[in-house]
């Protein structure tokens, strides 16, 4: 006669085996390396300097790091909500607010490079000898010269903005094209429509598609652009890991973080500053 087990005597083989299945998935969790989520720029991505330098980070520390690369105001956002495990943008003024605000414990510089003005080698507008940067944008409107704008309340929009501002314009018309895209998508449309646009360095000197675009003014102390490491507050966001995102806080301005992004160069040209004190 065939013997069919009972529940009740079925329960220790049960429990048995669920007892392994946790302990498998267990090992395979802890197996997976440990990582960060960063908030960041699309110029730090998109100049390729995360790829330069978050390797050595895990190098040295074991720890992945996941960049969400998107504009500064964006990236704001995300860390405000505690979608991110630490912020890495450049808007000084934004990050010290967002630190006196409650949302951010400490912000810290990290590097620095600068915003420069691109436009047609043939420069209608005729900027390259203009006295300030303010200056070239108002040329540029004088003349309703085609301008390509991020538009997407970025670091580099943010500062495009203040020099409309200082210069007394308020841009408009079919001139100025607000496009609501990261930097090389941006560089990319100015260089189909032959557009004047502000543009970080970095992502420049890594972007292949010029066209008959040329840099035609730089230099300006007003196109000085910062870069900041900011810690998002555990008392808002207790689930972060707040630990990890120390260690890649503290990493950033030590000697061989510093190192590694005076290291990164295209042709032999830095594309960024390390500046921690």
């Amino acid at each position: 006669m065939l013997h069919t087990p009972s529940k009740q005597g079925n329960r220790p083989m049960l429990a048995g085996l669920l007892f392994t299945l946790a302990l498998f998935w267990g090992s395979v969790a802890s197996a997976d390396p440990p990582f960060i989520l960063v908030a960041s720029t699309t110029s730090t991505e998109q100049s390729g300097l995360f790829g330069h330098i978050t390797p050595k980070f895990t190098e040295a520390t074991g720890i992945e790091v996941r960049v969400v690369a998107v504009g500064t105001g964006q990236a704001f956002a995300i860390a405000r909500a505690g979608d991110a495990d630490v912020l890495f943008v450049h808007d000084t003024a934004g990050e010290e607010q967002f630190v006196a605000q409650g949302f951010g414990v400490e912000r810290r510089d990290v590097m620095f490079n600068d915003f420069v003005i691109i436009g047609p080698a043939d420069d209608p507008a005729g900027i390259a000898d203009a006295a300030s940067a303010v200056e070239t944008v108002r040329r540029i409107a004088a003349l309703e010269a085609p301008f390509a704008s991020r538009g997407d309340d970025s670091g580099t929009h943010r500062a495009e903005l203040r020099l409309w501002e200082e210069a007394g314009i308020d841009p408009a018309g079919r001139w100025y094209r607000s496009l609501g895209s990261g930097m090389g998508p941006t560089l990319n449309t100015a260089a189909g429509m032959g557009a004047y646009v502000l543009a970080d360095r970095g992502t420049w000197l890594n972007f292949h598609n010029r066209q008959h675009l040329a840099v035609l003014f730089e230099g300006d102390p007003a196109l000085f652009n910062p870069y900041g490491s900011v810690l998002i507050n555990p008392e808002r966001h207790p689930y972060l890991k707040h630990d990890l995102a120390m260690q890649w806080h503290d990493w950033l301005v030590s000697a061989q973080g510093q190192a590694a992004i005076a290291g990164y160069e295209i042709n032999g040209e830095p594309l960024f500053f390390p500046n921690a004190e």
